[in-house]
């Protein structure tokens, strides 16, 4: 196959994919993101079709690399130091591929059924996980606040595993004016309310999981239908105070799965 090496860090080519690799804001200018390694590659490539450009370091790259790369021989691709590889991947062992693709728009329902909220998540691996959790779960649209983390950053799209090729999601949405227009029941998870156990989630649900720290703000609870919390164990030795926001949300997704069934 035929390359473009690039050995320079003033070379356009690579700045502009530093750009992208590092900001949201150039990310949604350009209409375009980063793929870390051939399982992401591939589960873009069967929906949304080639990518862009495909981006190679120097050496030997995996076996599983080597093929994909030669089934895109019509691809514009690059090579560069391994060094220069690194500073495009989100992780710290390279996989040997990266794809710069356009990002997929995909179209919420007007009226979910099921619906996840997250408000001023920051961990764009937490936030990957989260996604994918909503997609196993059955969840037909993600509304993220404008605080949240950037959705399609290397780092959530690597957590995410590709959930956001298949799942709706709506970034910088106002989420108080989404809660106000949901047509069925919105339930915000706080340290005080009743119990998810209790919910009868079969009917339209949308739940609303806060940030990592501080959890969800006053307003957006008073916005919701409802506060629930997911009952702890207490020992005597004490109890967690709260969960993780990712396990907070895999609980109460499949919980809903689990009722509708």
């Amino acid at each position: 196959m035929s390359f473009k090496h690039i050995i320079s860090r003033d070379n356009s080519v690579f700045k502009q994919l530093k750009k992208l690799a590092d900001n949201s804001r150039e990310r949604r200018s350009e209409g375009q993101t980063l793929l870390d390694g051939v399982h992401l590659i591939e589960a873009y490539m069967a929906t949304f079709g080639e990518p862009v450009m495909i981006i190679i370091p120097e050496g030997k790259s995996s076996i599983e690399a080597t093929g994909l790369i030669q089934t895109l021989t019509e691809i514009p691709t690059i090579m560069l130091p391994t060094l220069m590889f690194a500073e495009l991947t989100p992780v710290a062992s390279a996989t040997g591929i990266l794809a710069l693709v356009k990002i997929p728009q995909l179209t919420a329902p007007e009226q979910p059924k099921f619906a996840l909220m997250l408000e001023d998540i920051q961990d764009p691996g937490n936030l990957g996980s989260m996604l994918r959790t909503a997609a196993a779960a059955g969840v037909e649209a993600v509304y993220l606040s404008t605080s949240c983390t950037d959705a399609w950053s290397p780092k959530a799209l690597r957590g995410g595993q590709g959930a956001q090729f298949v799942l709706p999601i709506v970034e910088r949405a106002n989420l108080i004016a989404e809660l106000d227009n949901f047509n069925g029941n919105s339930y915000a998870t706080a340290m005080h309310g009743e119990s998810l156990y209790a919910q009868d989630l079969t009917q339209a649900t949308a739940f609303v999981i806060g940030n990592e720290g501080a959890g969800l703000r006053k307003q957006t609870i008073a916005a919701a239908d409802k506060s629930i919390t997911i009952p702890m164990t207490e020992s005597q030795f004490g109890s967690v105070e709260s969960l993780n926001a990712g396990a907070a949300a895999a609980i109460c997704l499949f919980e809903r799965k689990r009722q509708a069934l």
